[in-house]
């Protein structure tokens, strides 16, 4: 029998809460890793931007393998949730290790700081895959998946606002330096613990459906997700939309020190605005979901995010509220590009159940979230290459160092510009995606009667 349409709040503020670990692990890394390297540790912008870069590069291949074998586990747990629990406290423990600095300052410290990160985005492989690979489980309902992401997004939203904002305050409070990022990976580090407990716990009662047998091999499995034409086009789109959200984490701290002139306070405005919109707009959006359709909300919420981005290159030259104003329409398409691009990635998953008979959302969550980290990956190193081409300079006293007007416009542009064409272009690539709400149930015409499927024509 197939899970039921109807999913209790319990289930849906359980699954939500595991929001906690991917927006705080999402959002730090992103937000603080290439300050803390560029100016409290001394490594220059370039070899910064490698470090940061690399390690999550890795996650390319580990997370493939991470839905592969989350597909092959069965457990009184069910198949996902094992993994909740022990992926999000090993991640916990490592991520604090991240910002431990045993080795002070210098290249040393540098090439820990890699290794480090590539252990935690390793323990991360394994929460966030079968993470977002339950909710093609949890409901065979194409209007309930909405739902469950809306609630998913709320949180991510509240997880972005509470790490984000709060993060560089203890790093404040804690003295500055390495002293001040310990304390702030401590504090992270207890945010993922709430995050996958609640989420361990939350869904003990969720329906797990059913996971099928997955291909033989990780070849195969790769061609199976390539074979999916709706899952490449929103893959494309929404990898680098990542690495355009990524590049305004990591812009932030510079563009509130080098362009605003408040390091102290303007990291925590700017995350409140960028967050704070998506908690209050979420029911709008999922009404104009319910419009327009998911493909054509997710186009106008990116074209939002878009048109903010590059309206704010003026930010030298606004009073401050102007500044902040437009950050809060950036945050108003960020909720909604998240929102869409989430909710239809089940979509594809149930598309491909009932074309080739096997559920196998592992897989396409392993390729996905591998995307998805690449991207985050990909925006601090496009943002440290900037920083490096326009001459910014490294500090190792916790403090920025006196930047030229090269390097303020670097950190402008890199803010600005960069991110607003990398999600509106990355629309474009949504092009060959024409996966309905009837295609979808043409392609599962018993679905709502059983658990048996389909097979549907090959995607062209």
């Amino acid at each position: 029998m197939p899970p039921p349409a109807g999913l209790s709040r319990r289930v849906h503020v359980g699954y939500a809460l595991g929001s906690l670990v991917t927006g705080a692990f999402g959002t730090v890394p992103g937000l603080l890793l290439l300050p803390y390297l560029t100016d409290t540790l001394g490594v220059a912008a370039g070899m910064a931007a490698l470090l940061v870069l690399l390690p999550k590069a890795w996650d390319v291949l580990v997370n493939p393998v991470a839905g592969r074998i989350s597909d092959r586990t069965r457990s009184r747990w069910g198949a996902r949730r094992p993994y909740l629990l022990l992926g999000g406290l090993a991640l916990a423990v490592l991520f604090a290790g991240i910002f431990a600095a045993p080795f002070g300052t210098g290249p040393a410290a540098g090439a820990y700081v890699a290794v480090a990160f590539l252990a935690t985005a390793t323990a991360f492989a394994f929460f966030q895959v079968p993470y977002v690979a339950m909710p093609a489980e949890l409901t065979g309902d194409y209007a309930e998946r909405t739902r469950l992401m809306s609630w998913r997004i709320a949180v991510l939203a509240l997880a972005i606002l509470v790490s984000g904002a709060v993060a560089p305050a203890v790093v404040t409070a804690g003295g500055e330096g390495v002293a001040g990022h310990r304390w702030m990976g401590l504090f992270v580090a207890a945010l993922i613990v709430v995050g996958a407990v609640g989420a361990f716990l939350g869904t003990r009662a969720a329906p797990t459906g059913t996971v099928g047998e997955s291909e033989p091999s990780l070849r195969v499995q790769l061609a199976v997700a390539a074979r999916n034409r709706p899952f490449r086009a929103l893959l494309a789109c929404f990898v680098v939309q990542s690495a355009g959200v990524a590049t305004v984490l990591a812009g932030v701290s510079y563009f509130a020190d080098q362009v605003l002139r408040d390091p102290e306070t303007g990291p925590t405005l700017l995350f409140a605005c960028f967050v704070g919109p998506a908690l209050l707009v979420m029911p709008l959006w999922t009404r104009v979901g319910a419009r327009l359709g998911k493909l054509a909300a997710l186009v106008a919420a990116s074209l939002i995010f878009a048109a903010g981005a590059l309206a704010l290159v003026a930010a030298p030259v606004l009073p401050a509220v102007g500044v902040y104003l437009l950050v809060a329409v950036i945050g108003v398409g960020y909720a909604g590009q998240q929102v869409f691009a989430l909710a239809m990635l089940p979509d594809c998953i149930a598309y491909d159940t009932a074309r080739t008979g096997r559920r196998q959302a592992g897989v396409f969550t392993g390729v996905w979230t591998a995307g998805e980290t690449f991207g985050l990956a990909l925006g601090p190193g496009l943002y440290g290459l900037v920083l490096q081409l326009s001459g910014y300079v490294s500090s190792s006293t916790g403090v920025a160092a006196t930047q030229s007007a090269t390097a303020r416009l670097g950190v402008l542009l890199g803010f600005t510009v960069l991110p607003a064409l990398l999600v509106g272009a990355a629309v474009l690539l949504l092009r060959p995606y024409d996966l309905t709400p009837s295609r979808l149930a043409a392609a599962t015409p018993t679905a709502s009667a059983d658990h048996r499927v389909v097979v549907g024509e090959e995607n062209r």
